[in-house]
């Protein structure tokens, strides 16, 4: 058994490193809660004005086109010969003129699904961009 004292050049420094850790880990939480994080993910927009004046609007009726239940087609109340697409593009044509404003679809909700396209698809081609489709709210009478 070796009972005298180490000599101090046998001996290799220590640093003791757990209480180094203790503090930094202390002053981590303490930087963690008391940051504020900005949202860099939003971007400011200045949104052009609009004056409040109501646009003037075209001499003409507005085109609607409704498609009844059995696929036939009228532009604004007149019933067409046929529910061919030739038949519809004539009568557009006639109605519009060369005003390509907005036109609306009203289809009935038992018409197939390709006669409301093909309204759509003829419109289209003839430069109407402006397309409304008429619906009813849920509590209104049919």
């Amino acid at each position: 058994m070796n009972l005298s004292p180490r000599r101090r050049d046998d001996q290799d420094p220590e640093i003791n490193l757990i209480s180094m850790i203790d503090v930094m880990l202390v002053l981590l939480i303490f930087f963690m809660i008391s940051t504020t994080f900005q949202q860099e993910g939003r971007v400011r927009v200045q949104l052009p004005q609009a004056s409040e004046a109501p646009l003037p609007r075209g001499t003409q009726e507005p085109l609607v086109i409704t498609v009844t239940a059995e696929g036939t087609y009228r532009v604004n109340e007149h019933t067409l010969i046929n529910a061919s697409a030739e038949t519809l593009r004539a009568a557009l044509l006639d109605q519009a003129g060369s005003d390509r404003g907005p036109i609306t679809i009203k289809a009935d909700g038992r018409a197939t699904h390709q006669s409301v396209v093909t309204a759509m698809d003829v419109a289209g081609k003839l430069g109407f961009v402006q397309l409304n489709i008429a619906t009813l709210h849920g509590d209104a009478p049919p």
